[in-house]
């Protein structure tokens, strides 16, 4: 059945003729105009041929751009080395940026993504994107303005690289530009990038930020207000507005021209307002006669903005209406002929083909010579490590809420940038989708960034940008892009002083689920200096997405057994700490407790309190929650054929079900237990202690596990 736009623009084509003189031309010349109309006509024959893929069960994707093609105007405004992350209708966009770049085949390249086939050359058949490496586009997922603090975060490298000497892949007058829909336009991740932006520009600092919302006045189903956009972004202070008509070719170009040269020069952010229509309804799944009147539908269809550029062309005597229809059908079979010759191309075929990009992570770590030899609390020692890491690596950059001036909360990054500079540790505000967003872009200029989020309670408002942004980026760019980073988060609990669950937070679920994502979990002093360089390493060398959870109440811990003994101390910068390699503690043959973080120095001293009843404990510490060291685990519970699982997190979501499993997974068939915090979020003062783990409890639980013990694994 035919696509009544396509029936429309045929039929209206036809009939097409001069309506008077020809009007002014414009910086719109007519040879411009034409190949801006074969990157429109590209973009709605492919929106046309996964309908026909999806009936014939060989296409996985009809999200499409009619209505949109207006936003070839915004490509030919740039220069294919200005960075782009393109919302999903920006298909004449891609097309037009493949135009001005030699030797691309776009239109093969689209239809590979929407068959899933294996050889498509960005995402490898994991997700129908528009991305491209020799085109400067950065893939993004169909996740809701997602990608808008990593547009930030790209601007702001753009300057930071070269001010650094860093060779970033784009010059340092390059321009982002970030395309979305209006309903994005007030999702909290847009707005708050949009403000983080503009803060960045009123400080002066660079930020050549382009952002386009491409306002077709409805999501899905729900309705934009009329002039809501231009209310809410049209008049803000430190953001320059443009407007332009996206159906009508010369005004876009025009407008879009003046957009990119401002944002060029001035490197401060503008705001691009492309008014557009949405033809054939959200994706092909949906009925726009669900929710929207046939008045409607028949408006948009009018304003179709191929029909637009269809009467610029003939009124100008640039082409006929023959011409028009012949151009039309022309693109249609070089498309649909594209389109038979790639359905039955090779599909992944295998879950380790599909996992490649993300697969688990190896030891990566190169031991430095520097390092001091008196023992250092925890704190002292990644204040060490982060700066020798910042004297050796140049690119790399620690930046986050109060770590600068004022050394972070708990002293942790204190004396930093007055030993780097401001360039390279600096605050910034207090928005952790923006901190990350940083992150995201300035990895991908070639730099090396170690964010801190504040507090671990701080990070679930923005969790998304890792789990939707950083970590999907090389699996669904085939490892091509890489976004390496290294989140340092102060988190569990035990703090005294310091009440609630903002600021004592032990979930640590959402981070656990993330495929690919390094998390390190270090409990003492030289652990924490050897896996935080460690985790530098597999930024750098692998492109790997890590982070160092850093358990505050160790922090400034010196004692273990005793006041005064000194028994939390030690060295950092000796052994060298691998991915996915525990550590262990004591040589007991009749339980082994396994535990990290916190928990590593409540077990050792419940361990020393059982061995005076005569119980031989050897302690597990995990250190690294992803990759988990499963090898170490199987063997020191097969050591003793006990193991107690002290976990500090909660006991639905928490470790302590990981190591469980992978107990069970390993064949392990001794006797196994944990002990935990409970489901519960952490209250104020002495309260907490009863719903989190204790040593106590730790050594009840031992007691109660060799009262039933069988025998080892």
């Amino acid at each position: 059945m035919a696509e009544p736009v396509d029936v429309r623009f045929l039929e209206t084509a036809a009939s097409l003729s001069p309506s008077g003189p020809p009007p002014p031309v414009g910086p719109l010349s007519d040879l411009r105009a034409l190949e801006l109309f074969d990157a429109q006509l590209g973009s709605r024959h492919l929106d046309l041929a996964a309908r026909w893929l999806r009936s014939r069960d060989q296409g996985f994707y009809t999200i499409g751009s009619s209505g949109h093609e207006g936003n070839a105007a915004v490509a030919a405004a740039l220069r294919p080395d200005d960075p782009a992350l393109l919302h999903y209708r920006s298909g004449a966009f891609f097309l037009e940026r493949a135009r001005q770049v030699p030797g691309q085949d776009p239109l093969r390249d689209v239809l590979l993504g929407l068959v899933a086939a294996a050889e498509e050359p960005i995402a490898g058949g994991r997700h129908k994107v528009f991305g491209s490496r020799p085109l400067n586009v950065i893939p993004q997922t169909s996740t809701i303005a997602s990608h808008l603090p990593r547009a930030l975060g790209v601007a702001f490298a753009i300057e930071r690289a070269a001010r650094l000497g860093v060779e970033a892949p784009w010059p340092r007058d390059a321009v982002a530009v970030c395309s979305f829909g209006d309903a994005s336009a007030n999702h909290s991740t847009a707005t708050g990038a949009i403000n983080a932006a503009v803060n960045c520009g009123y400080q002066g600092l660079p930020m050549p930020l382009l952002l386009v919302c491409e306002d077709n006045g409805i999501g899905i189903s729900v309705r934009t207000p009329d002039g809501w956009i231009r209310a809410a972004y049209g008049s803000r202070p430190g953001l320059a507005y443009f407007s332009a008509d996206g159906c009508d070719l010369a005004d876009a170009y025009a407008t879009s021209v003046r957009a990119a040269d401002w944002v060029r020069e001035h490197r401060r952010p503008a705001f691009l307002h492309l008014r557009t229509v949405r033809l054939m309804g959200h994706a092909g799944s949906d009925v726009e006669s669900a929710y929207r009147a046939p008045a409607e539908i028949a408006s948009d269809l009018d304003a179709d903005p191929l029909l637009g550029t269809a009467r610029l062309l003939v009124d100008r005597g640039a082409a006929t209406a023959e011409e028009i229809v012949r151009l039309y059908e022309a693109k249609r079979a070089d498309v649909i002929a594209a389109a038979a010759k790639v359905m039955d191309a090779p599909r992944l075929g295998s879950a380790a083909e599909i996992m490649a990009p993300i697969a688990p992570a190896v030891a990566s770590f190169v031991p430095s010579a520097a390092g001091g030899s008196e023992p250092v609390t925890v704190a002292q020692a990644i204040n060490r490590v982060l700066g020798e890491l910042l004297d050796e690596r140049p690119g790399l950059v620690v930046f986050g809420e109060d770590v600068a001036r004022k050394g972070g909360v708990y002293g942790v990054t204190r004396g930093l940038m007055r030993r780097a500079g401001a360039a390279r540790v600096f605050d910034t505000i207090l928005d952790e989708q923006s901190v990350l967003g940083l992150a995201l872009g300035l990895g991908l200029a070639g730099m090396l960034p170690v964010p801190e989020i504040q507090y671990l309670a701080y990070l679930h408002n923005a969790a998304d940008q890792i789990r939707g942004e950083a970590a999907t980026l090389p699996f669904f760019s085939a490892g091509q892009y890489r976004n390496p980073m290294v989140v340092r988060i102060p988190g569990y609990a035990y703090q005294k002083g310091f009440g609630g669950h903002f600021h004592n937070d032990n979930a640590v679920a959402a981070l656990r689920d993330i495929p690919g994502l390094v998390i390190a979990s270090p409990a003492r002093p030289d652990d924490a200096a050897g896996m935080l360089r460690a985790c530098v390493d597999a930024a750098e060398n692998e492109g790997r997405v890590c982070v160092v959870l850093e358990p505050i109440a160790l922090y400034h811990t010196r004692d273990l057994h005793e006041d005064g003994d000194g028994g939390w101390l030690a060295a950092p910068g000796g052994e060298p700490v691998p991915l996915g390699r525990a550590r262990t503690y004591g040589t007991g043959t009749d339980v082994t407790i396994v535990t990290f973080a916190n928990g590593l120095r409540m077990s050792l001293r419940a361990a020393r309190a059982l061995e005076g009843r005569g119980i031989g404990c050897r302690v597990l510490d995990l250190r690294w929650l992803a990759p988990l060291p499963v090898a170490d685990l199987l063997r020191e519970a097969r050591a003793t054929g006990a193991v107690l699982v002290a976990d500090e997190t909660r006991r639905t979501g928490g470790v302590s079900e990981a190591v469980l499993t992978a107990l069970a997974d390993g064949g392990f068939r001794g006797r196994a237990a944990r002990v935990t915090s409970e489901d519960s979020f952490i209250p104020l003062g002495d309260a907490a202690y009863h719903v989190l783990l204790a040593r106590s409890a730790i050594e009840d639980a031992v007691l109660d596990l060799l009262a039933g013990h069988t025998g080892r694994g």
